[in-house]
């Protein structure tokens, strides 16, 4: 039979021509309907009237705030509003998680009690589109923010006596114009005998009822609000004319009780910044702390603030808490890095307007980096508690398969596609978010590569005074590219800084960049004694965390909450969610668990493990006899002890 393209071939050149330009003949079927007309594109010029927000937070029972706006709009011009989308530190249309939570939206034209029809846009749910009367001045907005009761329902933001308070979720603002360009008047009314703290500066305060002075959008939403019944400030630059706070909200008055050692180390910390950076980029600063097991441990860096949540026991049970005291020193330094130096493709002219994260691996990794840093030049962690964080670190990657098929560069985009409020199956395969630990090992390795090549007379801390200093006292923003990180580095020592930074974010199949311990004069050890701070993070995650000899991690019920990727665990057929019933026919606990692993050592017979899978039971047997394995950084006496330096104070 001849093929097609001989026939056409026997039909000569121009037949061949025609045939290969001709258009296809449409095939049947339906057509793509037209999207709906864009949304006006954000232009830097000047909102014409204030936005007026009153926010009533007093029904913290029901965790029901009540919204109150007033938004100036052109005469006779049609209104999109929009609610924010990609809020500041998220890395992601975070706003996905509070838009469902908008309700009893109600629009009236000024002076008038007749609601307004809106309509939300078909593509971008974000966005409201109201038909405005002519000879409408404003709009008057209602609505309430339903913030999650339980757990079960969302992260909490509130308990009986706490409440974080995010504008995001709080707003709906005019699209059309930058963020920085939108002028706003705020409002918020708290529960009697409740405080407020917040980087925004109040002009009025009656009772429950804080005003504060006027600020543009931008601000607004990078400056969170904490409010509560028992608070305490403490000043951790005394008498400087920039002050920086520790606003502390615990749910019992009796946890806001600290010892001078304590608030010395705080203090430290913003010397021991300062003398990383040389600089500041705010008139004041707000760490923002609760003390609860209500609310969700978590961090997020604004410029003038930062939200942290911690144990109700930070204090109280300070020598058991550790893992988690870089958590304030990590979001501090962003106040430099990300929220200052930002890179320029995650700014955005207003809060709807799409990121990218290229350069998280800076953002967030040398975050990462200086965070431990800090942490133990200033106290807040010994210089064996922040070795014991890299060991940890180091391990993990040392185990985790993951880089052998997903280049670093990629894990920039995690964040988008897969919030990490959501649990992740495979996490040692799957890399999630490893620009941050990855990334401080990357930095680590750059730090003691220039210490090494000048001798000793340079550091990473010379690139920090370079990149994140200067403009001292500016809010403005400055961005970067991956060209302007180079050449700084190049500044702070010559090198090929290209080809070093691209081999460890682009290739795969290659091990987690280790030479900065070992430059560094350290090596990675194993033994069958955890810890203090791989305990606390234990407690933490109310978890027995075998990752390094069974490659699983297992809560005191019995439920695997991760299973390293081809490790012990993972060979025997076991999987997230799995529960252990029992261990060699006796009923599971985890010091029953452990006992076994250190009794295979000298035993032939692979341990047994009853394990239930929704209604099935099976018994499991995992051949491993190689005793319980916590991970340590031993000094490496062939080498100069030059992580020693990093992480001694500065002077």
């Amino acid at each position: 039979m001849t093929h097609v393209k001989d026939r056409i071939a026997a039909l000569g050149p121009a037949c061949l021509l025609f045939a290969l330009t001709a258009p296809a003949t449409a095939s049947p079927g339906p057509e793509p309907l037209a999207l709906p007309a864009a949304i006006a594109a954000p232009v830097d010029r000047p909102y014409p009237g204030v936005v007026r927000v009153s926010v009533d937070a007093t029904d913290v029972q029901r965790r029901i705030v009540r919204i109150h706006e007033t938004v100036p709009v052109v005469d006779g011009a049609d209104t999109v509003l929009l609610l924010p989308e990609w809020l500041p530190g998220w890395h992601a249309p975070g706003g996905r998680f509070h838009v469902n939570r908008i309700a009893g939206l109600r629009i009236t034209a000024s002076g008038s009690a007749a609601a307004l029809k809106w309509e939300r846009d078909a593509v971008n749910v974000f966005a409201f589109h109201v038909a405005v009367p002519p000879g409408t001045a404003s709009l008057d907005l209602e609505f309430q923010y339903l913030s999650p009761p339980s757990a079960e329902i969302g992260e909490l933001e509130a308990t009986q006596n706490i409440w974080i308070l995010e504008w995001p979720s709080l707003v709906l603002y005019p699209a059309g114009y930058f963020a920085r360009q939108v002028p706003v008047d705020a409002q918020l009314k708290v529960p009697a005998g409740w405080h407020i703290a917040t980087a925004l500066e109040p002009v009025s305060t009656l009772t429950t009822s804080t005003e504060f002075r006027r600020t543009d959008l931008e601000t607004l939403v990078d400056s969170p609000v904490y409010a509560g019944e028992h608070w305490s400030r403490v000043e951790l630059d005394p008498g400087a004319a920039v002050p920086v706070y520790l606003d502390l909200f615990a749910e019992r008055p009796q946890l806001l009780a600290s010892t001078p050692a304590q608030i010395g180390a705080h203090r430290a910390l913003v010397q021991q910044a300062y003398k990383l950076f040389g600089s500041r980029h705010y008139d004041r600063y707000d760490f923002l702390l609760t003390l609860s097991d209500g609310i969700e441990m978590n961090g997020l860096e604004h410029h003038r603030s930062s939200e942290n949540s911690s144990y109700s026991t930070y204090f109280t049970e300070w020598d058991k808490r550790s893992d988690v005291r870089d958590l304030l020193a990590h979001e501090f330094v962003h106040s430099w890095n990300g929220k200052f130096r930002r890179p320029a493709d995650l700014w955005a002219p207003n809060f709807n307007v799409p990121e990218r994260n290229s350069l998280l691996w800076v953002y967030e990794g040398q975050t990462q980096y200086w965070g431990l840093v800090l942490s133990a030049r200033c106290g807040l962690w010994s210089k064996q508690e922040a070795l014991e964080q890299l060991a940890y670190v180091a391990a993990w990657y040392g185990a985790a398969p993951g880089r052998t098929w997903r280049p670093l560069q990629d894990t920039t985009n995690d964040e988008i596609f897969s919030p990490r409020a959501l649990r992740q199956p495979w996490t040692s395969w799957q890399g999630f978010e490893d620009y941050y630990d990855v990334g401080q090992l990357i930095w680590l390795d750059a730090d003691t590569l220039i210490r090494q090549r000048s001798n000793g007379r340079r550091s990473l801390d010379d690139f920090a005074q370079l990149f994140f200093g200067g403009n001292d006292g500016s809010f403005t923003p400055v961005t970067y590219s991956f060209e302007d990180v180079v050449a700084t580095l190049d500044r702070a020592q010559p090198h090929d800084w290209t080809a070093f930074l691209r081999e460890r974010l682009d290739a795969v199949n290659i091990p987690a960049p280790m030479d900065g311990i070992t430059r560094g004069g350290y090596r990675l050890v194993f033994n069958d004694v955890a810890s203090e701070l791989y305990k606390s993070r234990e407690l933490r995650l109310k978890a027995t965390d075998l990752t390094f000899s069974l490659g699983l991690t297992v809560d005191k019920d019995g439920k695997l909450r991760d299973v390293l990727w081809e490790g012990p665990a993972y060979r025997a057929g076991l999987t997230v969610d799995n529960v252990l019933v029992a261990v060699n026919g006796v009923a599971f606990d985890p010091d029953r668990l452990k006992e076994a692993v250190s009794a295979a050592r000298t035993a032939r017979d692979p341990i047994q493990l009853i394990v239930r899978s929704g209604d099935r039971f099976r018994v499991a047997q995992l051949d491993y006899h190689d005793g319980l394995r916590y991970p340590h950084l031993e000094r490496d006496p062939a080498h100069s002890a030059l992580l020693d330096e990093i992480l001694a104070p500065r002077k």
